[in-house]
């Protein structure tokens, strides 16, 4: 079976796939990744076949010109609403008709028995409607653009359709994948087809020190890419503040390399160091603060580590709130929660205080651990190639 896999130009929308790619190539298939040069060198890095399609994208620039200096996307707009997220699905929706197109080129080229796609990925579903083959849609985790996004293809794209001659307007997905447990399916998210989340966290070395536990509960904080970079550097302050007042924990920042030294001097018990693959060594820590970002919530989650949200964007606040109900973490949801280093040292005390979060992890962990395999769904996407 040839199977093409597609994506918006992130990276992080492309990483949730990396599993399913490797089952995929484990049982025989082949498989091609096309993207723009955003993703095509974490495709590579993963040991995936690629085609380069169009110009890089700069994703990040739909976000920080409006920024003033030091200020984050939250401090700007506040928590992401629905109607915030229906205004900034157009990007993605309009990516794909400009796309499409070029991906539909190397589709005929490659000929592919089945696509598969990241949740913001709507070329994917043009090309299956166009060589009437069967489309998979990866949801990242905790999903609460989906049906939002939806409503805005259908209208956005019907042009599209019908100048390619895709009958009844944008096709749905023939199977829709979904990584996050049941306790956190998303309010008005339809159910799908369960895929357990393998952490695909990048590659590199792990320190020695990060690999074996410490004399301190160890707590690492992994921001994502575009938190520090969207303004971010004052909350990292905040932070590193924070654990100041909490000497008996050890702290660890992944943060890029260019921003370590304008952070300034850290206190004894934070190190500050480039980003390291995070299920390398998560199960050394006590407990994670993180962003919201899909990967890294899914990592942790299926890790069995309590966490510190602090959302910053888009799905980031419902994804807090979900774990929050679980007692598998605390969310702190504002900019003003969020820069205040009392209460950022209060919420990890609480976090690690204690068997409330403890217990709620590992029952959330136990829930990711009862999820069939990648292994497991590739069985199924084969049935579905056979039944088309």
């Amino acid at each position: 079976m040839r199977v093409l896999i597609l994506s918006t130009p992130e990276s992080t929308h492309f990483t949730t796939m990396v599993p399913l790619a490797w089952a995929l190539r484990g049982a025989g298939h082949e498989v091609l990744v096309a993207g723009q040069p955003d993703i095509v060198p974490t495709a590579r890095a993963a040991g995936l076949c690629t085609v380069t399609v169009g110009r890089e994208f700069h994703a990040k620039d739909l976000l920080s010109p409006p920024l003033p200096p030091g200020r984050r996307p939250i401090e700007v707009t506040g928590p992401t609403t629905p109607k915030m997220i229906a205004i900034g699905s157009k990007v993605w929706v309009l990516h794909a008709r400009y796309l499409f197109p070029r991906y539909l080129e190397v589709a005929h080229q490659f000929k592919p028995d089945l696509v598969v796609s990241e949740q913001m990925d709507y070329a994917a579903l043009l090309v299956g409607g166009v060589r009437k083959i069967p489309v998979v849609s990866h949801r990242w985790g905790i999903d609460p653009l989906s049906p939002l996004m939806r409503e805005t293809a259908v209208e956005f794209l019907q042009g599209t359709c019908d100048r390619y001659g895709i009958e009844g307007g944008l096709p749905l997905p023939d199977v829709v994948l979904d990584p996050a447990p049941p306790e956190l399916l998303y309010p008005g998210t339809p159910q799908a087809t369960p895929i357990r989340h393998v952490p695909y966290n990048g590659t590199g070395p792990v320190p020695e020190r990060l690999r074996r536990t410490g004399d301190k509960p160890r707590v690492v904080v992994s921001m994502g890419r575009q938190t520090i970079a969207l303004g971010g550097l004052p909350m990292f302050r905040t932070m590193i503040e924070a654990f100041g007042q909490l000497p008996d924990i050890e702290a660890v920042f992944t943060v890029q390399d260019e921003y370590i030294e304008p952070l300034g001097p850290a206190p004894a018990n934070v190190w500050l160091t480039p980003p390291v693959p995070l299920n390398g060594f998560l199960g050394t820590c006590a407990a994670i603060v993180h962003h919201g970002g899909a990967n890294t919530l899914m990592t942790a989650t299926g890790a069995g580590v309590p966490q510190l949200v602090l959302p910053q964007l888009a799905d980031q606040f419902a994804g807090g709130e979900l774990l929050a109900a679980t007692d598998a973490a605390i969310s702190l949801g504002t900019a003003d929660e969020q820069n205040d280093p009392a209460i950022v040292a209060d919420a990890l005390s609480t976090l690690l205080d204690g068997e409330r979060f403890v217990k709620g992890a590992a029952e959330l962990a136990r829930s990711v651990a009862a999820m069939p395999s990648p292994a497991a769904v590739v069985r199924d996407l084969e049935n579905l190639r056979c039944a088309s």
